[in-house]
């Protein structure tokens, strides 16, 4: 289920005001969160935010094409390597 309309997309308080200084100073940093289910806004374009995945932080550039997903989205927290070549159990 989607958030309600009426209010404003989630976007963690600490990660807002650290945006909203930097865009004031008009710095580039790198801002470190754990905030997953945040939102994607249109002030954060053109920043680096790194995003932890549960081992380490992914160092994400947002674009404007960004804007409206989450920054879990960009992160992924599970790394596929292959299928083996000659399992047994998947020649079924």
């Amino acid at each position: 289920m989607t958030r309600s309309l009426t209010k404003n997309p989630f976007v963690a308080n600490h990660l807002l005001s650290k945006i909203q200084k930097l865009n004031t100073k008009a710095e580039k940093q790198i801002i470190v969160t754990w905030s997953r289910a945040s939102t994607i806004i249109p002030t954060m374009i053109g920043h680096t935010i790194a995003i932890h995945n549960g081992k380490e932080k992914i160092p994400i550039y947002i674009t404007d094409y960004m804007v409206g997903h989450k920054l879990g989205d960009f992160s992924p927290t599970r790394n596929f390597k292959e299928h083996t070549k000659h399992e047994k159990k998947a020649r079924r």
